[in-house]
């Protein structure tokens, strides 16, 4: 284990924050893994009514996880990883997606700090994939 992952570099505790700290995580871990591309679904986020308007006909859809690992692993297509506060709640539309996701063949978490997402991508790298999310 590297003495990063045990740093406090998330800041506040936002999920902003802790999905920043994830990022850092990943960039400098991700030369073990080669082959795997990890990056941010810019879902979420305050957009006027325009904005809005023109992103949902462009197929954005509201419940997608803000974090996808292109990368097959363990029976699975690829990972989307949810960032959420402590107290943060998996939202009805993300409910009702992340079943059809699992479904479709990816594994799906929800991860409450920087770290809990670093060890589930870790795990699922590894060959360790459980599902955890609610």
């Amino acid at each position: 284990m590297s003495a990063v992952r045990h740093a406090n570099i998330a800041g506040y505790g936002s999920e902003s924050a802790e999905q920043k700290a994830f990022f850092r995580w990943w960039n400098i871990c991700k030369t073990r893994w080669p082959n795997a591309v990890c990056f941010a679904v810019p879902n979420g986020g305050a957009r006027d009514a325009i904005t809005g308007a023109r992103l949902k006909q462009e197929g954005v859809l509201a419940g997608v996880p803000d974090i996808f690992l292109a990368k097959s692993m363990c029976g699975k297509h690829g990972m989307f990883v949810e960032m959420k506060t402590k107290r943060g709640r998996v939202s009805e539309r993300q409910r009702d997606l992340f079943p059809l996701l699992e479904a479709a063949g990816y594994a799906v978490v929800v991860a409450r700090s920087w770290k809990e997402a670093a060890d589930a991508v870790e795990a699922y790298l590894h060959g360790r994939w459980e599902a955890s999310h609610e």
